[in-house]
């Protein structure tokens, strides 16, 4: 369990990505903002304290890998990666641009850090498999993290994965469903409903659990039981908000890509300053 000083440091960590996120995306005017806002949190444990990794060997052997099947959502990622030293901050103010190292879509041969290249939604997870068998028969001990989009999870290569690895043991793969309800152009109930989550990949031989998506202490006590769980994969189911702490993005139907002006932007920012002072005041 974290401790309540270790709470308080993943939630700045949490907010300086999102931060950071607005900033490099408010440099274009567009992108999608989304599923970047509502990741973040997940993000902050992971890099924060959970995963084995080093910024200045990123191909290290013995890393833990993440996979983020829903590439769209790169520029949090980004940030966080900046924030952690893999590469200078100043790369933000080039996301998206011709020549730059950070391109829309996660990409494994541009970015430092970055270890699949994704976006071709609901191949992620394949990928992510491949990896955890991969380090399975060697022996390995690194653990393999996959997030997908809960739109994402429409896709039949996630369930030909989950049937799989629901088969195969990879008790090294933890699987993580940004589920916030929403996909590209509505909500999911209006398109294409998901139902009970937690429950089908249960049924596919999964260990399967609901936290908490904006609840960093969930979502560590998830990853810890998930690791104590042996002989099964693990997937956990979190429960989100599509554009989270943006303040013209967030309670919006259509914002997994948005357009937006300076005054928006700078306008989220500044809320978001406010809630990091905030938040140092109570830690110190």
């Amino acid at each position: 369990m974290l401790t309540d000083n270790e709470m308080k440091e993943l939630e700045i960590f949490a907010t300086k990505i999102r931060i950071e996120t607005l900033k490099e995306l408010g440099y274009l005017g567009f992108g999608h903002i989304g599923g970047a806002m509502s990741i973040v949190e997940l993000l902050a444990v992971l890099y924060g304290k959970v995963m084995r990794y080093d910024p200045k060997n990123p191909k290290w052997e013995d890393r833990d890998w993440f996979v983020m099947s829903k590439g769209h959502a790169g520029p949090s990622l980004y940030a966080t990666l900046a924030l952690k030293g893999f590469f200078p901050m100043e790369w933000l103010k080039t996301l998206n641009r011709g020549g730059t190292d950070l391109p829309s879509h996660a990409d494994r041969n541009h970015t430092p850090g970055i270890d699949m290249s994704t976006g071709s939604l609901g191949q992620g997870i394949s990928m992510g498999i491949g990896i955890a068998l991969g380090h399975k028969m060697d022996n390995k001990e690194n653990y393999v993290y996959v997030l997908l989009g809960d739109g994402e999870c429409q896709e039949g290569q996630v369930w030909e994965g989950a049937l799989f690895a629901g088969n195969a043991g990879l008790d090294n793969l933890i699987v993580f469903i940004d589920y916030n309800k929403q996909q590209l152009d509505g909500y999911i109930d209006n398109i294409n409903p998901l139902g009970d989550l937690r429950k089908k990949w249960e049924e596919f031989g999964w260990h399967a659990q609901d936290v908490d998506g904006h609840n960093v202490m969930q979502i560590h006590e998830a990853i810890q039981r998930a690791k104590e769980t042996k002989g099964k994969s693990s997937v956990i189911v979190l429960h989100t908000i599509k554009g989270k702490g943006c303040t013209f993005a967030e309670g919006i139907e259509l914002n997994h890509h948005m357009k937006f002006n300076e005054e928006q932007i700078n306008d989220a920012i500044s809320a978001l300053q406010k809630e990091l002072e905030e938040k140092e005041r109570d830690l110190r």
